[in-house]
């Protein structure tokens, strides 16, 4: 029976947002509620601060890490099957984490295997948005993304109410079976048909045989799949990258440590869990209004800019922290962290989509998630080793505050530079400057001492 291709823009694009939103908020948002067990796994096991932070940093990493191998999953089996893998190696990450008995069980199955999942189940619900809609694009980005709000103002509560009845093990049980709803999710998500998908393609030429043939075309694929291409020839993707791997630095921080560090200072287990759904909460009606706001067109050159401006205000709002840990000071804390975070989350993989092709995206995309990935791996385990050295969480706090501020200045004059050469290529082209442009090879320049009806030029800007 041939599958039904649905159309992008139509309607059942809508039903594609709610899956993406739901997927979303099951996944993305998961890895902020792991504070609420910190001090439990820290005590069970017998463990340092940096060797638990060992945990959620894998988590978080493979979230990010298992980009390329979703890409090549998603080129090959599409996201619906994808997205439905990712949901059943979540659920058999956490079901195999609860019954661990050494924080190396528990870093393979929690965190590597479910982070693993995540990872399918989270960037086939951004690839698809990206395949559904074209003209409304940046307004579904924002209007899923409000999963990942939903996500952060439930998971914590959730969290600590199966803490405190089953514990830790009993909390991941159930989040087992949470996460098998990722399949359904998958389920709704239908192949839609593009351009490309409703062109006649020829078919694909036979692979010369012999071992050296083998492993030029593995090769090639591995080049195509780790987008290497863009890479090397975009150089916003570049910047992009580069700088968004230092912003992971310090993303992450006040997410896993803001919990543990108000029941350091003595407040109640239940208010410094609603800390972090207050964040969740007020991103629930800031994005959707976001999402309007940066969807326009007047501001798509800006975008860039928009979120540089977001990464830095969020760096520097985590220095009140470092003043006062009384409830009153951490809720404002929350209430303006809530606005950068909301700026970031919305204008993440849109920025992505404005710099990238959407043809390139999926193996871009999976590439961007794994060099984010490393830096993420490495980041809860640096705090942790900060931490365990200064004994003040004040220092963890400082560390995410630079490393965003470092990201955010970095990215904005990177891009800035991008402009101004690419402006004053174009000036020299009209003014017939051609010094700054490269030759393609095999092709007769035009000699303007002699006139001729039809020339074959072509020349291809060093920008």
């Amino acid at each position: 029976m041939p599958r039904v291709l649905q159309r992008a823009d139509g309607r059942w694009a809508w039903v594609v947002l709610l899956a993406s939103l739901v997927a979303q908020g099951l996944t993305a948002s998961f890895p902020t509620c792991i504070g609420v067990f910190f001090t439990e796994l820290q005590r069970d096991f017998q463990a340092s601060n940096s060797e638990t932070s060992w945990f959620p940093s894998i988590l978080g990493a493979m979230l990010n890490a298992g980009g390329p191998l979703c890409s090549i999953l998603v080129g090959r089996f599409g996201c619906r099957v994808t997205m439905m893998l990712g949901g059943l190696l979540s659920s058999l990450g956490m079901v195999a984490g609860s019954f661990s008995r050494t924080l190396t069980q528990l870093y393979l199955t929690a965190g590597f295997v479910t982070g693993l999942g995540m990872s399918f189940c989270f960037q086939s619900s951004i690839t698809v948005l990206g395949l559904y809609f074209v003209r409304r694009r940046p307004l579904a980005n924002a209007l899923a993304s409000i999963g990942i709000s939903v996500g952060t103002t439930t998971w914590p509560l959730l969290a600590r109410y199966l803490l405190e009845g089953l514990g830790w093990r009993g909390a991941f049980l159930v989040f087992g079976g949470v996460f098998l709803h990722s399949c359904v999710c998958g389920a709704m998500v239908r192949p839609v048909a593009t351009s490309e998908a409703l062109e006649p393609r020829d078919p694909p030429p036979v692979p010369k045989p012999g071992a050296r043939g083998c492993l030029a075309t593995c090769g090639s694929a591995l080049q195509h799949h780790l987008a290497c291409d863009v890479l090397w020839h975009n150089g916003g993707y570049c910047v992009y990258t580069v700088g968004v791997m230092v912003m992971m630095l310090g993303f992450s921080l006040p997410h896993i440590f803001l919990v543990p560090y108000a029941t350091r200072h003595g407040m109640e287990d239940y208010r410094a869990a609603m800390l972090i759904s207050i964040v969740g909460f007020c991103n629930i009606f800031l994005r959707p209004l976001g999402g309007l706001l940066v969807g326009r067109e007047s501001l798509a050159d800006y975008r860039k800019y928009l979120f540089c401006l977001a990464i830095l205000l969020n760096g520097l709002t985590n220095l009140v922290c470092t003043v006062s840990a009384e409830f009153r000071v951490l809720v404002g804390y929350c209430l303006v962290y809530s606005l950068s975070m909301c700026c970031c989350g919305i204008l993440l993989f849109q920025v992505l989509m404005d710099i990238v092709p959407m043809d390139r995206f999926p193996s871009a995309l999976g590439l961007f998630s794994v060099l984010c990935g490393v830096t993420s791996l490495i980041s809860l385990p640096l705090a942790g080793f900060v931490l365990d050295s200064t004994d003040n969480f004040s220092y963890v706090f400082y560390m995410s505050c630079f490393f965003l501020v470092t990201s955010a200045l970095f990215m904005g004059s990177g891009f800035y530079a991008l402009e101004k050469r690419k402006r004053k290529g174009k000036q020299d082209n009209a003014n017939g400057d051609t010094s700054g442009m490269i030759p393609v090879p095999g092709l007769i320049l035009e000699d303007r001492s002699k006139k001729q009806p039809c020339t074959e030029t072509m020349y291809v800007t060093s920008v």
